[in-house]
């Protein structure tokens, strides 16, 4: 299926905003704005988890971290419960951002709030299209991210990382998780946090 005009507008203005990111990442040998290598990389994964995957689900995949840079740690306490209200402040901030690019796209209403519930996090575990938007977020974390993160940190913490990661996600991404072909450190590690049972909510 072709992409509507509105979606190719909404989608260069999202890339548009990301592009202007100052922090830098290498992929493939080429340098990326950081959060436009992001967004790249949910709307890949959201290809193969979802090929048929609408409008609102495509735009919201893209837009996840739409400008997160502008909304830094350090601007909240360094506590667990700032960084609660980090979280909590960034899916507004993202929800608002894109919702304003979405209108400038010429998208109705209902599809503003749409994509705005699912960059708002609502209805994890309960509604299909808010699930798949995170399953796609944690599947792009452990893929992309996690190797390099990974050292950084304690392993006992990485394996909690890990497992929190894992309760968020649904069977099906769970299935592709472990399709993945993680760095052999990376993987022990994943095979550690999972040698218990995943408790579910």
């Amino acid at each position: 299926m072709s992409q509507s005009k509105r979606l190719q507008k909404a989608m260069a203005l999202i890339d548009a905003a990301n592009s202007q990111d100052p922090n830098r990442e290498t992929w493939q040998g080429q340098d990326w704005p950081k959060e436009l290598l992001y967004s790249l990389h949910m709307s890949e994964w959201l290809a193969r988890l979802a090929p048929d995957a609408d409008e609102a689900l495509r735009l919201a995949a893209r837009a996840q971290h739409i400008c997160r840079w502008q909304v830094p740690r350090d601007t909240y306490p360094k506590t667990r419960e700032g960084y609660l209200r980090w979280r909590t402040g960034l899916y507004e901030f993202h929800a608002q951002t894109a919702g304003e690019l979405l209108v400038q796209a010429g998208y109705d209403a209902d599809t503003v709030a749409r994509v705005g519930r699912m960059l708002r996090k609502r209805g994890l575990k309960h509604e299909a299209d808010s699930q798949l938007i995170e399953d796609v977020a944690c599947l792009v974390f452990l893929e992309h991210y996690f190797a390099a993160f990974a050292p950084g940190h304690e392993p006992d913490k990485i394996v909690d990382i890990v497992r929190k990661t894992w309760k968020k996600m649904s069977d099906s991404a769970r299935q592709a998780a472990l399709g993945l072909a993680l760095p052999a450190e990376a993987l022990h590690l994943v095979e550690q946090a999972l040698t218990a049972p995943i408790d579910t909510p």
